[in-house]
């Protein structure tokens, strides 16, 4: 039997994807207005992006316990070994809910072949590690094959990405409301990326045009064999800006697949409209 491979939300992986791969896809939870909504089910990242343009503040939660326990024990029920590729435990508590029902539900199904693995990515480079080992959960591969390719893809993984409003992430407690101030006076647009699963900051570029040149530097820095893996760029409602950076990056690599989505309601809740964000692996694609 095939294992089961399952991610969350925010892996931001289009929904032509799950279906294709047969990925099982558990929702974080989205507050907006006094209200609760599973992010990609009851509720899109436009709906959210707008909210926050117009000066509301959602908030985003990790996924229950009670979903991991009845998830996992349903495959338990029919004997389907199971991976569960979790975003990034720097950026939610999602990963230890799933390890503690993990434990819960193999102490009540000793035999049940269940693996939970902290990505330490996040968005669509999240989306990617999963996308990679899903396509050879599909081929029959085993779960020793699966959980390797999974920690290579995860550990080579680049994230470089850029807000439009750094008042977004004063929100969320990565930059200080001074620094969100003076940056927002001068059009001052970060670049950050991810190490160990945080959000680190990288530089500060004044003005829009310079940053997505200032990206591609960075890539052609980072990356290895560019013209050969995919490359998904993720976005905060902004299509435009996303298909120009990947018109920048066929020029010159002449990448045969760039994935461009909109980044979801769990991710997209703390990063705001206007983010645009960059992914690839910096050693050759397997």
């Amino acid at each position: 039997m095939n294992v089961q491979i399952i991610a969350d939300s925010a892996s931001d992986l289009p929904d032509s994807y799950i279906e294709q791969y047969g990925i099982k896809r558990v929702s974080l939870t989205v507050h907006l207005d006094d209200q609760d909504y599973l992010d990609a089910v009851d509720i899109q990242s436009k709906d959210v992006y707008d909210a926050m343009r117009n000066g509301k503040a959602p908030k985003t939660s990790q996924v229950s316990p009670h979903t991991f326990k009845d998830l996992f024990e349903e495959y338990a029920k029919k004997g389907q070994p199971c991976l569960y590729l979790a975003l990034s435990s720097e950026l939610s508590g999602t990963y230890q809910t799933a390890k503690m029902m993990q434990q819960e539900v193999l102490e009540e199904y000793p035999d049940f072949q269940l693996e939970v693995i902290d990505t330490h990515c996040a968005s669509l480079g999240y989306g990617l590690v999963v996308r990679r080992v899903a396509q050879l959960a599909q081929e029959s591969a085993d779960m020793e094959t699966l959980l390797k390719k999974a920690e290579s893809h995860m550990n080579h993984m680049e994230h470089i990405f850029t807000v439009d409003d750094l008042e977004y992430l004063k929100r969320g407690g990565r930059v200080s409301a001074a620094a969100a101030f003076v940056g927002t006076m001068l059009k001052i647009k970060p670049l950050l990326h991810v190490e160990n699963g945080q959000l680190i900051p990288l530089e500060k570029i004044r003005g829009q045009k310079k940053v997505l040149k200032r990206m591609l530097e960075l890539m052609n820095e980072r990356g290895e064999d560019l013209g050969n893996q995919p490359i998904a760029i993720s976005h905060g409602d902004d299509a435009e800006r996303a298909e120009q950076l990947a018109e920048m990056i066929r020029e010159e690599h002449g990448t045969k697949e760039i994935i461009i989505h909109q980044i979801g309601s769990a991710i997209g809740a703390h990063a705001g409209p206007g983010t645009i964000a960059l992914f690839f692996l910096n050693k050759s694609y397997e």
